[in-house]
């Protein structure tokens, strides 16, 4: 009988257990859906101050692409604007000159001459000088076309001369080709 009374007091015990595990279980159900509604409106708030977080950082990114563009686009010439100064100068110390010697005069203009054209070659800008060759409309411009015993479609003089810039057409060639 004793097992009897140990078992009914352990099945009363586990009873006991499971009305309080169903009671909380059933206050939990009541309750969960206010807890359910808390967490998701947490959860609500921070997607959203993710979001506003996202959208500022986006707008960052687009001002500061904009200003690095601006600031490309303002400086872009900026080396080759001070090579130039070097041709600049030259030719304001050539004018300050009094000599009545023309040779020093084209010798002056000679050596400005080779200081524009180091400045060309270093930023890529090419000389068009087509004397002789075919016509090509994407790098020439045709003032005229002459009757002449040459070679049809021949680029006979150059009026004007041409230039490139990385192979991109700065300038055509003011040409005038043979018929």
């Amino acid at each position: 009988m004793t097992e009897n009374t140990q078992d009914s007091k352990t099945q009363d015990s586990n009873i006991e257990d499971i009305n309080e595990t169903v009671t909380t279980e059933s206050d939990a159900n009541i309750a969960d859906p206010a807890v359910k509604i808390q967490a998701l409106e947490a959860q609500l708030a921070e997607a959203q101050a993710a979001v506003l977080y996202i959208k500022a950082e986006g707008e960052n990114i687009r001002r500061r692409a904009t200003d690095d563009i601006d600031k490309a686009r303002k400086f872009a010439l900026e080396k080759f604007s001070n090579e130039l100064l070097a041709v600049k100068d030259s030719l304001d110390a050539a004018l300050l000159i009094e000599a009545t010697d023309v040779q020093s005069y084209k010798d002056g203009v000679k050596i400005t001459a080779n200081q524009l054209a180091a400045v060309f070659d270093k930023f890529n800008i090419a000389e068009i000088n087509p004397a002789g060759e075919k016509f090509d409309p994407n790098k020439h411009q045709a003032i005229s076309m002459l009757e002449n015993s040459g070679e049809p479609n021949t680029v006979t003089s150059v009026l004007q001369k041409g230039y490139t810039l990385n192979d991109r057409v700065l300038r055509p060639a003011l040409v005038m080709v043979a018929k």
